[in-house]
């Protein structure tokens, strides 16, 4: 069971990843999704800036060790994200990058929203 909620977690972490990156792009249909996103992308920006580790990481990690697995060192991004983006491991500078990556995605996202819904107002 404990191998079943790991793996659960590991997905529910990418789906928030994921919803770091791009989900400002649903304020378009859901406007109100902005008081959920905003303090995400916020949170996503501030973990890989300070250079830290989401606290589901751990949590992970507790629970891959009580079905006799091995945990890993590292945050979730090092571990799941990076071998897929990059082939060295992850750096603060990397990670920092990311983070500046973060704030660039949704800033850029939340002016394409917002340039739409101004347009849809004067047509």
């Amino acid at each position: 069971m404990s191998t079943f909620l790991a793996d659960l977690l590991v997905l529910a972490h990418l789906l928030f990843v994921a919803f770091v990156m791009a989900g400002g792009a649903l304020l378009i249909r859901w406007p109100r999704l902005i008081w959920l996103h905003l303090p995400a992308a916020i949170w996503g920006a501030y973990i890989e800036l300070a250079g830290g580790i989401c606290p589901l990481t751990p949590l992970e990690n507790q629970l891959r060790m009580q079905a006799g697995q091995d945990g890993y060192s590292g945050g979730f991004v090092d571990h799941y994200l990076l071998p897929i983006l990059y082939p060295a491991n992850l750096t603060l500078p990397v990670q920092q990058v990311l983070g500046g990556l973060v704030i660039l995605v949704n800033l850029a996202i939340y002016a394409w929203v917002f340039w739409l819904r101004h347009k849809r107002q004067d047509d």
